[in-house]
């Protein structure tokens, strides 16, 4: 089974790659080229830091994001995507201005709102709690690093923080996850395994 990692300059690609090395991935293709994409088995998308600079990043790789589209939009081919790389999912994303997504999913990321009691970014260890079955997603405890959150549509699971938070999103083939597998342990590593063994 081969799995490309999309490199679009995005940050964590090397955690993200052991902690698929970790579940069990033995032929991962750390790739910015959409060639790979196509033959891949599954895709991985991850992402740290601004919306806009990873969606302008991975719409800088030509052939890209039509590639992904082709192979699992259409194609059906299982795609995680991971922080910013599910953020990416959305419709829209509203960090300095309104950017589009990838418009796979309705729905918008916003800025978390922030009180006395609740601080942004959102850091640490929380609850991922299913809102919906499915094969991927269980409940456990998670690691956040996030300032903003997607609010809209195929939500599978919340976390809390001053209120329900998403913390993952998917429908069909597709699902992206708010936290960081690659720094969530064990419960993080076993969300990969089941990732690498779905047959959506």
């Amino acid at each position: 089974m081969s799995v490309a990692l999309i490199d679009y300059g995005a940050g964590n690609l090397h955690s993200v790659h052991n902690a698929l090395k970790a579940a069990g991935a033995t032929n991962i293709a750390l790739t910015a080229d959409p060639d790979a994409i196509r033959r891949a088995d599954r895709i991985v998308l991850p992402g740290v830091g601004a919306f806009a600079a990873c969606a302008d990043g991975l719409r800088a790789l030509p052939g890209m994001v039509e590639a992904i589209e082709e192979r699992a939009l259409r194609g059906g081919v299982p795609f995680l995507g991971i922080c910013v790389g599910m953020q990416l999912m959305a419709t829209t994303g509203e960090e300095m201005g309104v950017h589009a997504g990838l418009g796979w999913i309705k729905g918008s990321v916003r800025l978390l709102p922030a009180s006395p009691d609740v601080r942004v970014p959102h850091m640490g260890w929380n609850d991922v709690m299913p809102t919906h079955a499915h094969p991927l997603i269980e409940p456990g405890e998670a690691y956040f690093l996030h300032s903003y959150a997607f609010d809209g549509a195929d939500v599978l699971a919340t976390t809390q923080h001053g209120g329900p938070v998403t913390a993952a999103i998917g429908r069909d083939n597709l699902i992206g996850i708010q936290f960081h597998p690659e720094k969530s342990q064990r419960y993080g590593i076993a969300l990969l395994e089941r990732f690498l063994a779905w047959r959506p």
